[in-house]
């Protein structure tokens, strides 16, 4: 079944008209008055789910009483080794020019030391550049050809990052879908028209012709279904992780390989101390992946770890996150299906919380990872029922699920 704009707008005019967002059912009781003392009993890491699988070699580092920062780089270094994953490091999807650039921060708990680069070309492990930064400069943030030459001359090899997968699937967005880019007013200024439903193409026939051509580009058949929804809904692809020890040690990190198909130079919130990554020794930590744009007006992280220094829990901080973004578009959910957000929490004590602007498809619910002596993924808390349309907003998607609701 599908449902037009003005008919999800229609079920969703009565949730936006009060954005005070009634979360009772959702939320944990409220933590009132000081913050807990005590450290977590065992250390706790926590992550995006795309550094599931690295979570084990993280959590050994903190079993054998390492740093809480080289236990978050074991984890966020794995994704951006890896070619397959395309939302970081090596393989990450380029921008409109085709080249790869990445951007990541950290930030070191006991020390209150930051570190964070932008724009990196040809280097690899750009968590660990900026982990370099604060441990070698007198600086906090290095960017593009500068951030580059820093991390040559502190050894990094120089590595072509973009891989012949990537390399096809940014051929598919040059041919097909080049002309809807970045150029232009954003989704949040008053300029911006969203487009009219009633001139527009069958999307399933547009999607087939991109089958066909990914078919002709040399895309593999069980990687085609995957690149032309990388088109059609360009990825921001980012992994944060946060740790802390027994001690009650904290530190995170993000790293991203930012939006595909950007504007060359663009930095979202990955790199922002603040924003993608905030730690802070007496509170806690937050990250966040999603729309970088967005989190970046409302300094995500660093609002979320202000709000447990207020008393609230992990997932209240996180909530009133995402309810700032809902605020910046004043409740508009024909622009808000477009907006996403994934936060992730963890106070000093151990709680923690993963919340998300939309909860995904019942088949695939937003995850995240944590690891406290069992490693397992946990569903997110979402703000909005349903599944969040990507960028650039078209008219044939402009349609959502039935369950799309507040």
């Amino acid at each position: 079944m599908k449902v037009s704009r003005r008919g999800f707008i229609a079920t969703t005019a009565a949730g936006s008209a009060s954005l005070a967002l009634d979360l009772k059912g959702q939320d944990k009781p409220a933590t009132t008055g000081a913050l807990p003392g005590n450290p977590p009993k065992k250390p706790i890491i926590i992550s995006a789910h795309n550094g599931y699988n690295y979570l084990d070699r993280g959590y050994a580092v903190l079993t054998s009483g390492g740093d809480t920062l080289d236990a978050v780089m074991q984890v966020i270094t794995g994704p951006e080794d890896d070619p397959n994953d395309d939302s970081v490091g090596l393989g990450g999807l380029p921008n409109e020019d085709c080249v790869v650039q990445l951007d990541a921060c950290c930030m070191h708990g006991p020390t209150r030391m930051a570190g964070a680069v932008a724009a990196v070309e040809e280097i690899k492990n750009v968590s660990l550049l900026s982990k370099a930064v604060m441990e070698h400069t007198g600086h906090v943030m290095l960017v593009g050809a500068g951030a580059q030459k820093f991390g040559f001359d502190m050894g990094f090899p120089r590595i072509n990052l973009l891989t012949e997968r990537s390399r096809k699937v940014w051929l598919l967005w040059k041919e097909t879908m080049s002309n809807k880019d970045w150029w232009g007013p954003g989704l949040a200024s008053p300029k911006y028209v969203l487009p009219d439903a009633s001139h527009s193409e069958l999307y399933e026939e547009r999607i087939q012709k991109m089958g066909e051509l990914a078919a002709k580009l040399g895309i593999e058949p069980e990687f085609r279904a995957a690149a032309v929804q990388r088109v059609l809904r360009p990825p921001t692809g980012t992994i944060n992780c946060s740790a802390i020890n027994e001690k009650g040690e904290i530190s995170g990190a993000t790293t991203t390989s930012g939006l595909a198909w950007k504007i060359s130079g663009r930095a979202g919130d990955s790199p922002i101390i603040g924003a993608g990554c905030y730690v802070d020794q007496d509170v806690g930590a937050a990250g966040a992946t999603g729309n970088g744009e967005e989190n970046i007006k409302v300094c995500g992280a660093h609002t979320i770890v202000e709000n447990m220094r207020r008393g609230m829990s992990p997932q209240e901080a996180g909530m009133d996150a995402l309810k700032r973004i809902v605020r910046n578009f004043n409740g508009d959910m024909a622009k808000m299906q477009y907006v996403d957000m994934s936060y992730y929490i963890l106070r000093k004590d151990g709680a923690y919380a993963g919340v998300c602007m939309w909860s995904g498809g019942p088949e695939h619910p937003r995850t995240f990872s944590v690891h406290d002596g069992t490693k397992r993924n946990e569903v997110a808390v979402a703000l909005f029922q349903g599944k969040s349309i990507g960028w650039p907003p078209m008219p044939e998607r402009g349609h959502l699920a039935p369950e799309q609701k507040k």
